[in-house]
């Protein structure tokens, strides 16, 4: 299927609010599942449009609204009548450049960050996941169909506990500890890739281990570039006076902040040891050129002294004593080879060799 894309360019000009999906279009349709919840109760189900969908009464359960796809416009604007979503809420979640954040709408929170994975080519590529925390409802929005809801509606299904009566915040929550868990899945891969490519740096460092390495700190740049301001924004969930985050609900998203600053301290240590290894390559290259730079100077400073000896008799003057003498010719490989290993062993006391 091929790949349409707009750019930030695209909305020049307009007014804020303005709906333009600026990113990829990965799926052909939408996707919409409806979940509806509560301590005793759990129903699933695939819908085709919004249209009908209410939340349920106050405390008697929680709606929670998966839509896989971002491309669907009219269906945004559906949504954002239904909860009564402000268009700049909207606007946001259809530009999938959006740096990871929380604001606050007074009637809800609408909440962003990056969810990462390892693409077919073994490199790193990102999604952005929307969410909108209502009082009791909740609304996530992905760019394609992953794997995100797999975890949480395995719990829904077979765990009556605190998933199932905590509420909406406490169902971000579960999503958000999700998403930040599969960085610590990232990383330990990109982990395996760094120690690989630190045996072949000490061994055989070749052209390829430095697209390697080039290849990784692009990574840990895109990363980091999604994890720091992950830590903010959680930090704000933490110490949220908003009635939509529960007090008992805020000891997770503290739990959830810890798990950040682990994650952006690996980050932190995979750059540094990344520019350690880039700073090996350099010198391990520069190392090997002056070896062979100083075999080169040994080989010409020894042949030196015997190109003298052998331009000498290459003269072609009638009257050279040497050239009569029956032995010249051995006398004069003699002295070329007695200088040859001569310059040899002081070239080993000097520790040149």
């Amino acid at each position: 299927m091929p790949k349409t894309r707009k750019r930030r360019s695209d909305k020049t000009g307009l007014p804020p609010g303005a709906l333009i999906h600026i990113g990829e279009r990965h799926v052909e349709h939408a996707r919409i599942v409806c979940f509806e919840f509560n301590e005793s109760q759990f129903s699933e189900r695939e819908i085709q449009s919004l249209e009908g969908i209410r939340p349920l009464p106050d405390k008697s359960g929680v709606t929670w609204i998966n839509i896989d796809g971002l491309h669907d416009i009219p269906l945004l604007e559906q949504m954002g009548k239904i909860f009564g979503l402000h268009p700049l809420t909207l606007e946001d979640i259809l530009n999938t450049e959006q740096r990871p954040k929380i604001e606050d709408y007074g009637d809800y929170l609408y909440i962003v960050l990056k969810c990462f994975h390892t693409d077919s080519d073994g490199g790193l590529a990102s999604d952005q996941v929307s969410m909108v925390l209502g009082p009791n409802w909740l609304i996530s929005l992905q760019e394609k169909e992953g794997q995100l809801l797999d975890p949480i509606r395995g719990r829904l299904q077979t765990d009556k506990g605190r998933l199932r009566r905590a509420g909406p915040d406490y169902l971000a929550h579960a999503l958000i500890d999700g998403i930040v868990d599969s960085y610590f899945v990232i990383l330990d891969s990109l982990g395996e890739r760094i120690e690989d490519l630190e045996n072949a740096l000490i061994s055989h460092p070749t052209p390829e281990t430095l697209r390697s390495i080039q290849s990784l700190k692009r990574e840990m740049i895109l990363l980091r570039k999604s994890i720091w301001p992950l830590r903010e924004m959680i930090g704000r969930l933490g110490r949220s006076d908003s009635s939509l985050i529960r007090e008992p609900s805020v000891i997770y998203f503290q739990d959830v902040y810890d798990h950040t600053v682990q994650v952006i301290d690996t980050v932190e240590t995979f750059r540094d040891m990344l520019s350690g290894m880039l700073d090996i390559y350099l010198s391990t290259i520069s190392n090997k050129m002056n070896a062979v730079m100083k075999v080169l100077t040994i080989i010409a400073t020894i042949f030196m002294p015997l190109t003298f000896i052998a331009g000498v008799y290459g003269m072609n003057f009638r009257y050279m004593p040497e050239l009569e003498w029956t032995w010249g010719y051995f006398a004069v490989w003699a002295v070329m080879l007695a200088i040859a290993v001569l310059m040899l062993i002081y070239f080993k006391r000097k520790k040149w060799l």
